[in-house]
């Protein structure tokens, strides 16, 4: 019999950002390569999804928004792993400006943060960090929203 850890250990929040037509994606090093991701994070016990994906976005970005909508869950199961992962997304759709956004200093697993078009993304697809990168921002452009108030029902 495999047993697998708690889906809570497992869980975690992505926040999907746009503004001015760029995507705020984080640059890391996974295994020795350069990976792209959306800021993302597991949630800690006692948070909210919401609260984990403001929380993770201002730790890895320096960026403090608030969420405008929910994209969806996404299942992703690595080839090289045992576990499957659970992976809300979180929309933090900016309408003016980043307002307060400190990407010189990142989380320390953090190597860089980006304002990249989708050409770009497009062009680095091969090095983002999972498929659910590329797909989460292909719902969002494809009009994919859910009220946060939704979001809250499954918390």
């Amino acid at each position: 019999m495999t047993v697998h850890p708690p889906l809570s250990s497992r869980l975690t929040v992505a926040a999907l950002v746009h503004w001015q037509g760029r995507f705020l994606l984080v640059e890391e090093e996974i295994a020795g390569k350069r990976r792209f991701n959306q800021p993302a994070g597991h949630v800690e016990p006692g948070e909210d999804l919401i609260q984990a994906a403001c929380r993770e976005l201002k730790e890895e970005t320096g960026l403090t928004a608030a969420p405008t909508g929910w994209l969806g869950v996404y299942l992703f199961k690595p080839a090289d792993s045992e576990a499957t992962f659970v992976r809300t997304a979180v929309i933090f759709d900016l309408e003016k400006s980043p307002g307060q956004h400190h990407p010189e200093d990142p989380d320390g697993d953090v190597l860089a943060c980006h304002w990249l078009s989708l050409e770009e993304i497009a062009e680095c697809k091969p090095a983002l960090r999972s498929p659910l990168v590329w797909q989460c921002i292909q719902d969002y452009l494809a009009g994919t929203r859910l009220p946060l108030s939704a979001l809250k029902a499954f918390i």
